[in-house]
């Protein structure tokens, strides 16, 4: 080995069988091992019990918005349209991390396998898209609904919130095949734990060995970037339906223009601030437990409380829901 070129070849042929023996180990990988939601029998019990009722609470509100706009004609409205599949993204998100979580705190156990990894990786991102871009196009709504009245059939007739909708589910499907067959393409080598209650892109970028994953890095930065641009466009749009609000002479109008506009408003704040939390809080706070209390905030959470928010100031809905139950 006194020959550095002799030195130098040996050392490259070491390190790609050690890649080569990590992407083995890769491909061998059949399950994953999710985080324990408590350490006690006890403390999971109550767990699951807690992720029992957020998730009933959700199907139930979610189920009766979607069965009051589809049965009730007085709620074939756009506004109406985009909340129904505004809660069938909700419904579509709970049951992605729920039910995986109250069967691993029912039968203690913290597996989860490859496929079904793979499965809600691709499901979360898909919902998770589609409802931000649900939220956006809603927005839009509001704007002409209040900046653009005369324009409203116009713009948002049934061929056109037909053809929005579509979209955003189509923009959801596509981000959600890229994202999962990326990140699932990348040699894995660093175990198979993750720490996370549920498959999270990236908890499992922190298993990979490979440079690659500046590949992912990279599509998640544009995806990033698509999410700050309709942020934008939510807050420019929010500025001038309040312009136009305030110049409402009435404060009857003002009023009642200021109602059609807090709902989706608290549920765009409240989507935004606990998924901003959960992913770009300082490294400083970081610990398993409080990690675990923000991905429930902004995965489990705000597909219960959606249909409560939206039913709160609307009269129509309220009416329609209670002639279902009734």
């Amino acid at each position: 080995m006194s020959d550095p070129g002799m030195w130098r070849r040996w050392r490259e042929a070491s390190d790609n069988h050690t890649l080569r023996q990590h992407m083995s180990n890769s491909s061998s990988i059949s399950q994953f091992l999710l985080l324990a939601l408590a350490d006690t029998r006890q403390l999971q019990l109550l767990h699951l019990w807690l992720f029992l009722g957020i998730s009933l609470a959700a199907l139930l509100g979610n189920g009766l918005i979607i069965s009051a706009v589809a049965c009730d004609h007085h709620l074939h409205t756009p506004m109406h349209f985009f909340l129904l599949n505004l809660s069938l993204t909700d419904l579509g998100s709970i049951c992605t991390t729920v039910p995986k979580a109250i069967h691993n705190s029912l039968w203690d156990t913290t597996t989860i396998s490859y496929m079904g990894c793979a499965a809600q990786v691709f499901s979360f991102m898909l919902f998770i898209t589609t409802e931000f871009s649900l939220l956006t196009i809603m927005c839009y709504d509001r704007y002409v609904a209040i900046c653009k009245p005369l324009h409203y059939g116009t713009l948002l007739g049934s061929r056109a919130c037909a053809h929005m909708a579509a979209a955003a589910w189509a923009s959801g499907f596509l981000n959600a095949l890229l994202q999962t067959a990326n990140t699932f393409s990348l040699p894995l080598c660093k175990g198979n734990a993750l720490n996370q209650f549920f498959c999270e892109i990236p908890q499992i970028l922190k298993l990979s060995c490979s440079h690659s994953y500046l590949r992912e890095i990279g599509l998640i930065v544009v995806s990033a970037c698509l999410v700050f641009g309709c942020f934008i466009f939510i807050i420019f749009s929010y500025v001038q339906i309040f312009r136009a609000v305030l110049r409402i002479p009435s404060e009857q109008g003002r009023h009642k223009a200021f109602s059609t506009c807090l709902p989706h408003l608290a549920v765009v704040s409240l989507f935004i601030s606990t998924t901003f939390f959960a992913h770009l809080k300082p490294p400083t706070i970081s610990s398993p437990s409080l990690d675990l209390a923000f991905s429930v905030l902004y995965s489990v959470i705000p597909p219960a409380l959606n249909p409560f928010i939206y039913s709160l100031r609307n009269k129509e809905l309220k009416d329609a829901v209670r002639k279902i139950m009734t």
